[in-house]
């Protein structure tokens, strides 16, 4: 297997969500990290879109870097499979360790543990912790009344637009995930075919 050109972080449920949108897009998204010579890091379980985007990803050639606390090992269903699988003590270490580990982040649906992760991102990119890009997968309308909210914190002066502008915002798997990789700087080998969600 060649050296992963870049390894990008997918934030997403441990269940798979009633629509089968969701399933879709995961495989999308797994498929595309494969065959664009990247690297997958999650949350290093075995269910749900999580467990489906890591199939895809080592499906489709590319590498599967998982990291998931000890205490979420059996109740998560750690993926063994895993290219690496990393078993940290705290959901501090395991947040740090993907963050460290990845060019981009992007979230797919999933529940507050999803939404905790990206929003965590955000505010560190926003702060200036780092540079990197970020984005939300809007499958099937899933964050409309997310983003909606959002642009009610920014009526009300909360937020400003520029920290929206901080997170990419697209429908279409591909293109989103071609801009946040390059616009991380980092090499694109070949993408799919385009998939519209």
């Amino acid at each position: 297997m060649a050296e992963p050109t870049f390894s990008l972080c997918v934030y997403c449920g441990s269940r798979s969500g009633e629509n089968p949108l969701f399933v879709q897009a995961a495989q999308a998204v797994g498929h595309w990290i494969g065959q664009s010579g990247g690297q997958l890091v999650y949350g290093g379980g075995r269910n749900g879109l999580m467990g489906t985007v890591a199939d895809a990803t080592q499906a489709a050639g590319g590498r599967v870097v998982g990291i998931i606390p000890q205490a979420l090992e059996d109740t998560e269903h750690a993926r063994h499979a895993c290219d690496e699988l990393h078993i940290v003590q705290t959901m501090h270490e395991r947040k740090a360790m993907m963050a460290e580990r990845s060019d981009a982040f992007i979230a797919l649906p999933g529940g507050i543990g999803t939404f905790e992760e990206i929003f965590e991102v955000w505010t560190w990119r926003q702060l200036g912790y780092h540079d990197k890009p970020l984005g939300l997968l809007n499958v099937a309308g899933y964050y409309d009344g997310l983003l909606a909210f959002l642009q009610t914190s920014v009526a009300n002066d909360f937020m400003g637009q520029w920290q929206m502008g901080l997170l990419e915002i697209g429908t279409d798997a591909p293109a989103l995930l071609r801009a946040l990789v390059q616009g991380a700087g980092t090499p694109v080998v070949q993408a799919p075919l385009r998939t519209v969600i």
